[in-house]
């Protein structure tokens, strides 16, 4: 039988919120540049303009990326539920 260290799962869990993580803010990202560059061009200096549209973006991108975020999240609680046993010894 292998036992599995609380480290182990940290460093899953940590992985897990890395990588569920990365779709949205690199939207969040690349929405916010666009609009900054588009300000920058426009001569707008209104620093609330770039709000609207990244909580859009940041809203659509949950809708397309939700189901596979949660699906990773729920596979990993599902497989330390499992393996809880492993590290309890």
């Amino acid at each position: 039988m292998e036992t599995l260290s609380i480290s182990d799962a940290l460093n899953a869990a940590m992985w897990v919120i890395v990588i569920g993580s990365m779709p949205i803010l690199l939207v969040a990202m690349g929405v916010g540049l666009i609009v900054g560059i588009l300000q920058t061009a426009t001569s707008i200096q209104e620093q609330t303009l770039s709000f609207i549209p990244k909580i859009l973006a940041v809203i659509f991108a949950l809708a397309v990326f939700g189901p596979w975020i949660f699906r990773i999240v729920g596979d990993m609680a599902v497989n330390f539920f499992t393996d809880m046993y492993k590290y309890v010894m």
